[in-house]
């Protein structure tokens, strides 16, 4: 597997891990846009940076992130100088590590762009995963958003 730095002609993937990523914010076909789409939107502004997974030869998984502003937040929205990351890995290439690679790599890019922080939005039920993030990587929980979800944050 490679990582390697994510750029315009990966819109179209990040646009389809999204439905992996918050796949419990994703709206039921025919009710226009998802409001999830806000995480690749005009793809491209200050700020936004992406990892893609490559396995034999083909994405199989990537990791970005992007700044919000306060009028305009993500789900995991911290503040204004802490980027929200995303994350997701196709089906049938999960339990192989990519996403923690991933993971790993977006930390070594995001201390690189000089943040401090990065956040990310976890489904409030899903103690598997806020647990993964917590366990392995650091994460701890900073907010509780309309029931559904939990912000957490990690320190870089």
């Amino acid at each position: 597997m490679v990582i390697r730095r994510g750029g315009p002609q990966d819109v179209r993937f990040l646009r389809d891990m999204l439905s992996h990523a918050y796949y419990w914010k994703e709206r039921r076909p025919g009710e226009g846009p998802s409001p999830v789409a806000l995480y690749v939107k005009a793809w491209g502004r200050p700020g936004d940076t992406a990892l893609i997974a490559i396995d034999d030869a083909f994405p199989v998984g990537a990791a970005w992130y992007r700044l919000f502003k306060r009028d305009h937040p993500g789900y995991g929205f911290v503040d204004e100088e802490t980027p929200e990351l995303a994350i997701a890995v196709v089906p049938s290439r999960r339990g192989r590590g990519i996403g923690d690679e991933l993971l790993k790599a977006l930390y070594e890019q995001a201390k690189k762009d000089g943040y401090q922080a990065l956040s990310l939005a976890v489904e409030l039920d899903n103690d598997e995963l806020v647990s993964y993030y917590e366990n392995r990587h650091g994460f701890t929980r900073v907010a509780e958003n309309d029931g559904d979800s939990v912000t957490m944050r990690r320190e870089l």
